[in-house]
């Protein structure tokens, strides 16, 4: 009698698992798109309006300058507060002009910075915390993806940049999209002060969230940092500094006079526009396609970028 309620026992535990993985995989529909709702991406940000994009923040915006052109760097202060300052304090103190790109690694990332270790900090920062996560808290907007992630509970936008949260953790943190900023450390947790900085441009390196601070994202000149050199060396470096791509400086965009400022706006990721641009990507109705996917990756949306009307 024993041996026989253990047999039961076990085919209803293993029934359970069955049902509650069954239930774990389905994927819910979304609502069917009206007939008049726009099909592409292209219409959906058409049938924009004004409020449906803001303007980058001239005190938390970076301006790159390489000899091929300028590189936009929006920065997140919600998310690495102590970096974004260090950054800002470097920019000012022009610590960045004249050093520059040291490493190109193919389909991973670009890298600048002091290449002897020699430079001054001045006022900067030598150490700081390890913001490679940030708590949950109400201010911090969130709009979440529908589908699920490999790498966290649940994905999506917070202010622009794309994001992951486990709330079961009470944690929040920026992903490594294309595009995104990082400030690189050594094993220490606390050695990433900003000096050396790294751009996304491969595809998403995932595993490095919550093992490093993203300080911010590229929102115009991506294809300056992605064409330049493969580095020859371990790990993309160059090997020569003949090799090096100079940088001419680097400013806070509130310090540039107002007429020689990018005139940039970046699509909102809060708005009933940004959720129809998702799905217009993630079920794709333009004529080509035949399949739709019925699901897209959080560093496959696109965030978008004009210049000012």
């Amino acid at each position: 009698m024993l041996d026989e309620h253990v047999a039961w026992w076990h085919r209803s535990v293993i029934r359970g698992w069955a049902a509650a993985l069954a239930a774990w995989m389905v994927v819910p529909p979304l609502a069917a798109a009206p007939a008049t709702a726009p099909h592409t991406m292209a219409e959906v940000l058409a049938a924009s309006t004004p409020t449906d994009w803001r303007a980058l923040d001239p005190e938390y915006t970076l301006y790159l300058q390489l000899a091929s052109g300028r590189v936009v760097i929006e920065l997140a202060p919600a998310f690495a507060p102590a970096h974004v300052e260090n950054l800002r304090m470097l920019a000012r103190q022009k610590y960045f002009d004249g050093l520059a790109i040291v490493r190109s690694q193919d389909n991973f990332v670009v890298q600048w910075g002091d290449a002897e270790g020699k430079r001054s900090l001045g006022a900067a920062r030598a150490t700081l915390p390890p913001e490679f996560t940030v708590p949950l808290r109400a201010d911090l907007a969130f709009t979440r993806l529908p589908d699920r992630d490999g790498y966290a509970p649940e994905v999506g936008f917070s202010g622009g940049f794309p994001a992951a949260r486990d709330p079961a953790a009470g944690q929040a943190w920026l992903t490594h999209c294309y595009g995104m900023v990082g400030a690189g450390r050594g094993n220490e947790p606390d050695s990433g002060n900003g000096t050396e900085l790294y751009v996304v441009t491969g595809h998403a390196p995932r595993q490095l969230d919550r093992n490093i601070a993203l300080v911010g994202r590229v929102v115009k000149g991506m294809e300056l940092l992605s064409v330049v050199p493969r580095g020859t060396g371990p790990l993309g470096f160059y090997e020569q500094p003949g090799q090096h791509v100079p940088i001419l400086g680097v400013r806070v965009a509130a310090d540039v006079p107002e007429e020689e400022r990018s005139r940039l706006e970046v699509l909102r990721t809060d708005t009933a526009t940004f959720a129809a641009l998702v799905e217009a990507r993630r079920n794709r109705r333009d004529d080509w396609y035949k399949v739709p996917a019925g699901y897209i990756d959080l560093c496959n949306v696109p965030l978008p970028v004009r210049v000012a009307k």
